[in-house]
Order: C-alpha cells, then structure tokens, then sequence
C-alpha cells in the first residue's frame, strides 16, 4: 500500500492535541497554517531537557552544560541538512521567522542599502515581510517597489521582472502564500534579481512542512522559516545566510556569547553563527524542533506532500458545493491552504460557529492587509490541512459550513 494514505488517522495517536474535546466535541484541527500540533516526540524531548540535563549552553564545562550544549548544536547540522545548508554556520537561531527577517533588516539592510537604491517584495507578503521592509526604506531613503499579484493569487511574472534595475539592493518574497496557499517560482526570480547583482531573502515560513527546500539549489542569500509551522516549539526560528554575507554583517543584538573581547571602551565580536546569538536561546525548544525534523524524516516529506495535495483536491471540490462561496486563491501551484468568504457572513461569525463544532479554523486578514485590499474583501476564512487531518474532517467542515448558513439565515 502506498504509505501516503497511511497518514491521517493513522498517525493521530502521535499528536495528543488531537484527542482533545472542545465544547464537548471531538477537535478537528484545521488551523494549521498559523502553527502545527506538536507529537509526542517533541513534547517528550523537550521534558527531558528539563528533567535531565537543564543547563546554560556554551559556558560552562560540567556534564550538564556539555550534553545541552551537544543537543542545541546537533540540532544545527539537522537543520543544515534538511535544507540542504552548506555548511551549519550558515544557521542561525532566532524567535521565529519575523526576528530572522528583520535581523536581515537591520544587520545587513541597515549598513548595506542606501538612499535612492530599490528593495522589491510582492503584494502578496506577509506582514512580517513587508514592514521591516518599510522601515529600513524610512530610515534610509531606499524606495519600495511591489511586485503586484493577478486574481488567482499569482505573481505577475513580467512585472516583477520590469522591476528589476541595477538599483535594485534587495529582493524579499515568501516561498509560500500564508493566505493563498500559492508556491511562488522563486528559483526562476531569483535568478533574475542575480542577474542584476540584487541580493535575495525568502520568507520561508509556511513552506518547510509543505514542500522540499533546497537553499543550494535556490542559490537564495538568505532563507527564513520557523519550527512551530513544522511540528516544533514556539519561540523558535531559522535564518540561513550566506556565509559570505554573514561575515560582514554587525551583529543584530548585543551581550553575552557573541563576544571575543570585551574592554571597557570597546569590544570584538565572535564569527557567525554565535555573533547573531545573544544572550541564553530557547534551549529546550531548539533542542525540541531537532526532534521535530527527526519525526518528519520518519514519515516522509514526499508522503507528506503526496498526502496533502490529495487533500487539497478533495477539499476544493468538496467546498465548490457550497452555494455562493468563493476560494481566494485559484493558484495552480499551491498547498493544502483554503481562504474563502460565504456569501455576506462575516468570517468571524463563520469561524465562531464552527469553533462550537469543535472545528478550527482561522479568520481574519491573515496579517496580509494588501491581499484583502486587492480582491475587495476585508477579511476571509482560512482551512488549512496538513498530514494528520482526514477526508472526513473536510466533509464535516463542509457540513458545519452549510448549517451557517441555515443559522444566519442565508441561502
């Protein structure tokens, strides 16, 4: 049997969450794109940082700090080889996705792009993916363009390409819409943005789970993404950097282990990766998402991916039964993520109603206000599935959409 329809039902016992009732009905989780439930291989590894070796890392020499500080840099390599790093300098921990992105804001941003020169993003991003962006251009005089998106929530391609000039610095573009669900192109953008010497950062942040990532093969100077979107903690992120660039970068916070020397007057600054690691990290959640990615290696990424496209099919359909719904996002090329509006109710109505169903779901503008304002809308629904959701989830989700609308007494 293929072993991607060995998923769903079949590895729930694996996720706790799942068997939690809400309002005295069974959970259905379907809120996946704003984070991921978490397995009982996460939770039990982040136990045993507390209750076995709790411990500052990188400091002390005891037997303690020694098996910590051995957990927190293995969890390096792994992630250096599930995106295929070069080398694990080139990783670098933070909060999550929105301190890496705006770490490369400040640290690179701040010293390298100057008054008049371009930075290009889309008018698809993610907040977090927009706003540093606009801030570096205040404090700099630098000059936003946006790439602009057409009805099926697609990059328009030949205008994203007019953009690019020798002025361009810097070109900034999530890999996956969080609202669209849409798999941007962007090995092919790129290498158009290198082609005229601009440097490039992916907002990887709903990607990783949902499709494989190949920082090499990209040839992206920096990639974001966060553990909790992956089955991992939260509190936990990665930006990978070109070590070229890396080196040249200030440091984004200052403090302890990140330092050579310090004086009084002055100070020097250890290499990358620590000189971007301040102070004591989420120990037990970096350690926690090794554990994540070893999970996701047992199942598969291609199952994964198999699976929720098999999904995706299936809830598509199964939402174009519901008279007077619309699908924000008609990609052609996108994951198992759903944003829709129903005729003139409002998405929080929606959701509420669903969440006395036990269903969850999200609603809202998504932190992505320029979608909203490109397809006249101010909010929408969002389903979004990942490898543990099942066929009869969706149905039942399609049936609680349509009691709604019996509810709010719309046809």
């Amino acid at each position: 049997m293929n072993k991607t329809f060995l998923l769903g039902n079949n590895i729930i016992n694996d996720f706790p969450q799942l068997h939690a009732k809400c309002y005295n009905e069974q959970l259905s989780y379907l809120d996946n794109a704003a984070t991921t439930q978490k397995p009982k291989h996460v939770i039990n590894k982040i136990t045993d940082v507390y209750t076995k070796y709790c411990a500052n890392i990188h400091r002390s020499i005891h037997y303690l700090s020694e098996i910590a500080t051995q957990e927190y840099e293995d969890t390096r390599h792994i992630v250096a080889n599930f995106i295929n790093a070069e080398d694990s300098s080139e990783i670098i921990f933070t909060k999550g996705t929105t301190e890496a992105i705006n770490l490369v804001a400040f640290s690179y941003g701040l010293k390298y792009i100057t008054h008049k020169d371009e930075i290009i993003i889309s008018e698809m991003e993610h907040h977090s993916n927009i706003v540093p962006w606009q801030i570096l251009c205040q404090q700099t005089g630098a000059i936003l363009k946006i790439a602009p998106i057409d009805d099926n929530g697609d990059i328009i391609l030949q205008k994203y390409f007019n953009l690019l000039n020798k002025k361009t610095k810097l070109v900034a573009l999530n890999h996956i819409s969080n609202t669209l669900g849409t798999i941007n192109p962007i090995k092919e953008m790129i290498l158009a943005a290198k082609t005229m010497g601009a440097k490039t950062l992916i907002d990887g942040a709903q990607a990783p789970l949902h499709i494989n990532i190949d920082v090499k093969n990209l040839n992206c100077d920096f990639y974001t993404f966060s553990s909790h979107k992956m089955l991992g903690p939260t509190g936990v992120g990665v930006l990978y950097g070109n070590k070229n660039l890396l080196s040249i970068m200030s440091p984004y916070q200052s403090g302890g282990n990140m330092i050579e020397k310090v004086e009084l007057y002055k100070s020097t600054y250890v290499n990358y990766p620590f000189k971007f690691e301040s102070g004591t990290p989420n120990i037990a959640g970096v350690i926690g998402f090794k554990e994540a990615i070893l999970y996701l290696d047992t199942i598969g990424l291609n199952n994964i991916i198999n699976y929720e496209q098999h999904m995706l099919k299936i809830a598509t359909s199964a939402l174009k039964t519901i008279k007077n719904l619309t699908i924000i996002g008609t990609s052609k090329n996108k994951i198992s993520i759903l944003s829709f509006i129903l005729n003139n109710i409002h998405p929080h109505d929606i959701s509420s109603i669903l969440d006395r169903k036990g269903i969850a779901i999200r609603a809202g503008h998504l932190c992505t206000q320029p979608i909203m304002k490109h397809f006249n809308i101010s909010s929408v629904c969002r389903i979004s599935l990942t490898f543990y959701n099942t066929i009869q989830e969706i149905y039942n989700c399609v049936n609680a959409l349509q009691q709604v609308k019996e509810v709010m007494c719309v046809k």
